[in-house]
């Protein structure tokens, strides 16, 4: 599949990965020879099977963990040298359950990062972090909240106003409308797009959520036999020929999912 022209520099380039674990003499190849360009603008699923390492590709694109072999560039370097200095304000991450921390309110779980930088006065970062708060559907009532009193919607509003407050050109996601209710995961979906659309962001996203997939994806990479087996638009990955694609997508629930590329474009 064609993932971008040569003279166009990728956000995230994957070249020749490898990722192998020991656990009690045992060797298990997660990835193997793998290889992904996500260029500019760009929303990527990764999709697969349990054990295929989707977390493990976002964590190491993070440079949270290094590969075994292979190289990983992030925005035109190695992840490493993030993981090292930092990804925050290149790459906002959004957890799975929001990695909220517990005993502060919403605003200082979203002024967290830019204090962290310790370049802002006080006042600016409380003003950042509030527009934040609203860009992401929150009210300036629930920023004196604490992470308790949040439903699982607000939760995740508020994490990835975190992700967002230092304007990443890049957000990760991993399985973002996990835990939320039907009503709230397409309220969340809704916010996911007009923001990808409106802040011009390159986003690479793991999910199992079929409705999820469909509604947000530009592009899709399967993981399987330890590599990108396809990828490409939906609708040529789901015609791809492989036993992983047929369960995933060809099921009773995929084919429901599969309506939403027949439907109209949302708005």
């Amino acid at each position: 599949m064609n993932e971008g022209r040569a003279d166009v520099h990728p956000v995230v380039d994957i070249r020749g990965l490898w990722s192998v674990f020991e656990k009690e003499g045992q060797r298990n190849v997660v990835h193997q020879d793998l290889s992904l360009r996500v260029m500019s603008g760009e929303l990527l699923s990764l999709v697969g099977g349990s054990g295929t390492g989707k977390t493990v590709l976002l964590r190491q694109i993070l440079g949270l963990e290094a590969p075994t072999r292979g190289e990983i560039e992030v925005l035109g370097e190695p992840a490493a040298r993030l993981g090292r200095e930092g990804a925050a304000s290149r790459v906002g991450m959004l957890f799975q359950h929001g990695a909220l921390f517990s005993a502060f309110t919403v605003l200082e779980n979203i002024e967290l990062p830019l204090r962290e930088l310790r370049t802002l006065p006080p006042a600016l970062v409380r003003e950042a972090a509030m527009l934040k708060l609203q860009m992401v559907g929150l009210k300036p009532q629930d920023a004196a909240k604490m992470p308790a009193d949040l439903s699982g919607g607000m939760i995740k509003r508020a994490a990835l106003a975190r992700a967002l407050v230092l304007d990443p050109p890049l957000l990760l996601l991993d399985e973002p409308t996990a835990g939320l209710d039907p009503d709230s995961s397409d309220a969340f979906v809704a916010l996911l797009r007009a923001l990808h659309r409106e802040l011009g962001l390159t986003v690479i996203m793991v999910t199992h959520d079929l409705d999820t997939l469909f509604e947000l994806s530009t592009r899709i990479a399967v993981l399987a036999e330890r590599q990108v087996i396809v990828s490409g638009p939906p609708r040529e990955v789901v015609a791809f020929d492989h036993p992983f694609v047929h369960t995933f997508f060809h099921g009773e629930r995929g084919q429901r999912a599969m309506a939403l590329l027949d439907a109209p474009p949302s708005s």
